[in-house]
């Protein structure tokens, strides 16, 4: 599973900056490091493995995050 540092477009359509992956301290997890690229540009982290999977809403599919380019 490559997760390409660079901007992202959450499928409810805000836009995020991937810049690094780290690990969480206790089990060793895969997490991928991002900030928010609106409001008050938070950073956040959340695990690899949903980074790049698909998300059902309303009767679609859609992935969580699509890659838009890099930094």
């Amino acid at each position: 599973m490559e997760i390409k540092l660079g901007k992202y477009r959450h499928f409810k359509g805000n836009e995020y900056e991937v810049i690094g992956i780290g690990k969480h301290s206790e089990t060793l997890e895969k997490m991928v490091i991002y900030r928010a690229l609106y409001g008050d540009g938070g950073y956040w982290v959340r695990p690899a493995y949903m980074w790049n999977e698909e998300v059902v809403r309303d009767g679609k599919i859609f992935r969580r995050f699509t890659y838009i380019e890099e930094e």
